[in-house]
């Protein structure tokens, strides 16, 4: 009898000026243990070098916008994978992620959660993120599907490409609502992309608070808990706080100026639909 081959899993890079961190990127997924990849690259408009690195790196290149949902939605019609995996620009990859993601689907899972935490020797707000994420791990909640069998990802149409943030809880919101399974497991992919100043975290918050009223609409009562400023996960990991109070007040703060940038923006994008 001859072997049956190893499913190929394409890999999803959605990219806009992601030269910083790209290469980093592609280097962790072509040292995954698991080696029948292929890598695409989804581009939307860059002015820097991504587009010359992309070329070099991924395996295809082609352009989409104007968001997020709308490259990663492309890249899989494009992808000849039994599986897709999502995967940030500006995120490493641990070596044994696919692996362990296509092990959970020959498993008889349908997508799998890969929890993702802050590098911590990115910036004073990249340890901050990191105490933060680090409480997530495992939470049912705070959670996003990232790997999919494709017949899952079919099944719910995708990402929505009128979200441009919480894109991630929605199509894991859904893949459970449609009673598909979703595993977790241990290797984590870890952010390398995160903000330096205070100025651009606040920047960001702001910008996706203005687009956020639409996932908070369709998803209801879980996407309320999913966006709340105030989480279990905090009060189940108290001890942290305890051991790291610098951390933990910094925290705090970011918290603050996060949900005060994000509801700016709402209120902004809410005054503009307004008419007259």
């Amino acid at each position: 009898m001859m072997p049956v081959q190893p499913a190929l899993v394409s890999v999803l890079i959605p990219t806009r000026n992601s030269a910083t961190h790209l290469a980093a990127c592609i280097q962790s997924l072509r040292k995954q243990t698991y080696r029948v990849l292929e890598i695409l690259i989804i581009d939307n408009g860059s002015q820097d070098e991504t587009l010359t690195l992309a070329s070099k790196l991924a395996d295809r290149v082609f352009e989409c916008g104007p968001e997020r949902c709308a490259q990663l939605n492309e890249g899989a019609r494009r992808a000849a994978g039994f599986y897709l995996y999502r995967v940030d620009a500006d995120f490493i990859v641990e070596p044994t992620v696919v692996s362990s993601a296509v092990a959970a689907c020959e498993a008889g899972a349908d997508a799998v959660s890969v929890h993702n935490e802050s590098s911590a020797d990115v910036s004073f707000l990249g340890r901050v993120r990191r105490f933060e994420r680090l409480m997530y791990k495992h939470d049912p909640l705070i959670v996003g599907a990232r790997f999919f069998t494709r017949a899952a990802f079919e099944a719910v149409g995708g990402f929505d490409e009128e979200l441009v943030a919480g894109e991630d809880y929605d199509i894991h919101n859904r893949l459970l609502a449609r009673g598909l399974r979703i595993a977790v497991i241990e290797p984590v992919e870890v952010h390398l992309g995160e903000p330096t100043s205070v100025g651009d975290f606040v920047k960001k918050s702001y910008y996706y608070g203005t687009t956020f009223s639409r996932f908070l609409s369709k998803n209801g009562r879980r996407g309320f808990a999913q966006a709340s400023p105030v989480r279990a996960a905090f009060f189940r990991n108290w001890r942290e706080f305890v051991r790291h109070p610098g951390l933990g007040l910094s925290f705090c703060w970011l918290q603050v100026l996060k949900y005060g940038a994000g509801a700016c923006g709402m209120m902004a994008a809410l005054l503009r639909r307004r008419p007259g």
